[in-house]
Parts: C-alpha cells; sequence; structure tokens
C-alpha cells in the first residue's frame, strides 16, 4: 500500500489539529489526485479546513498546484494564505 505524507501549516494545521498525517494513495479509498485530496480534507475536517482552502495552496512535491486532476507526490504541503508581499 502506497502512502502521501500531508503536513499543515499554520491555519491548517490548527484546522487539522495537527501537523501532519499519512494518506493512502491506493486502493478502493484511494486519495491520489489534488482534488480527491481536497474533498478528503474537507470531509475530515469541515468548516475550518474550507476557510484555508479556498484560498490556500497544495505544495505537491514541492511545487504549487491548483488543478484538481494533478496526481499527487511523496508530501503534499497545505499552506493557508498569506498576507504581505
Amino acid at each position: 500500500m502506497a502512502t502521501i505524507t500531508v503536513r499543515y501549516f499554520a491555519a491548517a494545521a490548527e484546522a487539522a489539529g495537527r501537523d501532519q498525517e499519512q494518506l493512502t494513495v491506493d486502493g478502493p479509498d484511494a486519495v491520489s489526485t489534488v482534488g480527491a485530496l481536497r474533498a478528503e480534507l474537507l470531509g475530515r475536517y469541515g468548516e475550518p479546513m474550507a476557510k484555508v482552502l479556498k484560498s490556500g495552496s497544495f505544495l505537491v512535491d514541492g511545487t504549487v498546484s491548483r488543478d484538481d486532476a494533478r496526481p499527487l507526490g511523496a508530501t503534499v504541503d497545505i499552506l493557508p494564505p498569506f498576507a504581505g508581499g
């Protein structure tokens, strides 16, 4: 069974109640794309995570992705929106 590491930062960590977790990326309950991960996180963590994901970012193996069809890599960082310039 393959897994990915999902790391949460700042408001995302607060919404998830943790700094990171492991998710499966194969089998019948697979989370294998950015869109599937978004849906999984919304289902797990509800409105607090929805607020983060509304304007936050997914960093897939170091590259920002807003494409829901993008396959996941070994590590996905969930970043809240950042203020400033």
